[in-house]
């Protein structure tokens, strides 16, 4: 039931003039912010030491944020829409040769990117160029859900891997393939991250990129798509970041995940209204830490 109901709701957006969709997504956005107080409650209490705002200051900014979450949503369901013909009526692309210079190195590239702007347009500004994306996901709580998601993912041709499954070699046979290989690499990554500063406080951070820049020998591209005041959105593709080898694995892994976070929290710093505050990016404690950087470059051995 819930897949046919977001089926139906993808195709009811398709069908409508794309500014009454973002006016409606402006108006969903505030109903968001005002009826659901858990998630606003703590993405107020996150941007505020983060940014250093006053209450004021960081509910208004939070308010925002929900308006472009809301149009993120129903751009997510217009994703049927969107053709190598009319992409870009909505999307512009900065430095799109840093890509195509990239994967011409034979070794796929890992993106770096985010829960910034409508991520999941990212991968249409690359597929409707003609390049092949990949992408690890996390599933939904709901199947349907995640079901429905994929099958959107599908209309732009994302090639998806599903976490909790065998993603590790799938993602690595995408790589030795030549292909893109995104990862979303701003959540919470429970004990086995890398803690590193981010916005202010310590968080566990994902290694994955740095994991597979390592092993596969693959450039790493950082890459945001961006909402811009007319309505737009811009990708910016940043330049190529490349894993150095020193013979301290785990010193090098956490060393370039660094240099990666940092380019994550400048976008973020630099596009407030665009992240997700209410994740729960800080979930995990430093006492919880756990070493595992070894097993997961082993397990890519065989792939």
């Amino acid at each position: 039931m819930q897949y046919k109901f977001v089926m139906f709701m993808s195709w009811l957006v398709c069908h409508t003039p794309y500014k009454l969709v973002m006016g409606a997504g402006w108006v969903l956005g505030q109903l968001y912010y005002l009826l659901i107080k858990k998630q606003r409650e703590r993405a107020v209490a996150q941007v505020m030491p983060a940014l250093g705002l006053t209450e004021p200051e960081a509910r208004r900014l939070i308010r925002a944020s929900f308006v472009n979450l809301a149009r993120n949503v129903l751009e997510i369901l217009y994703m049927p829409k969107l053709n190598e013909q009319n992409f870009h009526k909505y999307i512009e692309i900065d430095h799109l040769e840093r890509m195509t210079d990239a994967l011409a190195e034979g070794n796929g590239v890992v993106v770096l990117t985010g829960h910034i702007g409508t991520w999941e347009w990212l991968s249409a500004a690359f597929t409707m160029n003609g390049l092949p994306v990949t992408a690890i996901a996390k599933n939904q709580p709901n199947m349907q859900y995640t079901n429905a998601l994929n099958d959107l993912r599908k209309t732009i041709n994302v090639e998806i891997f599903s976490r909790g499954t065998s993603e590790l070699l799938a993602a690595a046979k995408a790589l030795k393939k030549g292909k893109i290989l995104g990862f979303l690499a701003d959540q919470d990554a429970g004990p086995k991250g890398a803690f590193l500063p981010f916005l202010g406080k310590m968080a566990s951070t994902p290694m994955g990129p740095a994991v597979f820049a390592c092993k596969f020998n693959a450039p790493v591209l950082p890459a945001f798509i961006l909402r811009q005041p007319n309505g737009r959105h811009k990708v910016v593709i940043g330049e190529v970041m490349r894993y150095e080898d020193t013979g301290d694995t785990d010193k090098d892994l956490f060393n370039f995940t660094a240099k990666m976070t940092a380019i994550m929290e400048k976008v973020i710093r630099e596009n407030p209204t665009q992240w997700l505050w209410f994740q729960k990016r800080w979930n995990t404690s430093l006492e919880q830490q756990k070493t595992g950087t070894h097993h997961i470059v082993k397990s890519q051995e065989d792939a």
